[in-house]
């Protein structure tokens, strides 16, 4: 069986034509590679070397066998490099872009991920989601989550989990009795909403939403802050928004109620956005399961 020993030692021998160099640039005995080279050769059934008291140069056989023993080597480095890569991002930090109104599910998302990669540190980056997406294309984060559906030649977009889309009411007001809220019983109410510019995926999903329920939205006062929304939406004239599921869990605000809605059901998918031509080393891999799992 040929070992790859004694392709190094072959080529060293190889390239400085001369045993005792190649011996000395190993940082071994010139007999050790003496005795290498010989048992290839036996392997080989060749001789490699045309020798003599004053040279050693190449045989045909061994010009022959040089580039194939070089290519073995090469692959061997690019096998180690890429073990090596591996386990550098394995034990390095993750930049991960993060969403607003993510709730609970990002607490969730984290156990998960701490679990299958306890190497990786996160570093977490809240910006809004064109300036995050440019950040991946640019490498200044990893990855990052993006709601709603997107394309782009440069990047990857891997599905993680949907949310579902709840409605803020007054609590005081009787729709907010009902165990789940349909769009049509909404009509004569004002929406408070991010503007397009602001949040594209979640007023076009309610605005859609509307519309198929069969009526335009009354806009009312923007939506700000979920702060500043719920602080107000108890108290103020009857009026309403929409949160997502998992922000509702650790949103409790006094005369405030959340309820699902239906007809339509609408909810929001969520990805995580990769650059299309780096590959998913263990880091993101763990990352996507963590999300598919905390769903």
């Amino acid at each position: 069986m040929v070992e790859l020993r004694q392709l190094r030692y072959f080529l060293a021998v190889a390239e400085e034509l001369h045993f005792a160099k190649a011996a000395e640039r190993l940082h071994i005995v010139q007999s050790a590679v003496s005795q290498q080279v010989r048992r290839l050769e036996r392997e080989l059934d060749v001789e490699l070397f045309d020798r003599t008291t004053r040279s050693v140069r190449l045989s045909e056989a061994g010009q022959l066998f040089l580039p194939h023993a070089k290519e073995v080597l090469a692959a061997e480095e690019r096998a180690l490099a890429s073990i090596e890569e591996f386990r550098a991002e394995a034990a390095s930090t993750l930049r991960l872009g993060t969403t607003e109104g993510i709730g609970d599910r990002l607490e969730r998302l984290l156990g998960e991920f701490v679990r299958r990669a306890p190497d990786v540190q996160l570093e977490l980056v809240n910006a809004p989601t064109e300036l995050r997406l440019r950040q991946v294309r640019s490498g200044e984060l990893h990855a990052t989550l993006v709601r709603g559906d997107w394309e782009h030649p440069e990047l990857d977009f891997t599905p993680l989990w949907e949310d579902r889309v709840f409605v803020a009411l007054p609590s005081a007001h009787p729709l907010a009795k009902q165990d789940v809220v349909s769009f049509a019983e909404l009509k004569d109410l004002p929406l408070r909403l991010s503007t397009r510019e602001r949040n594209p995926t979640l007023y076009d999903l309610i605005v859609g939403s509307c519309r198929e329920a069969g009526f335009e939205p009354r806009f009312g006062k923007e939506f700000t802050t979920a702060q500043d929304t719920l602080g107000t939406l108890g108290f103020a004239a009857p009026q309403w928004t929409v949160f997502y599921e998992a922000h509702t869990n650790v949103l409790p605000v006094p005369g405030v109620s959340f309820r699902p809605l239906k007809d339509p059901v609408p909810t929001m998918p969520t990805s995580l956005a990769t650059k299309a031509d780096v590959r998913l080393g263990p880091g993101l891999l763990a990352l996507i399961e963590a999300g598919r799992a905390s769903s």
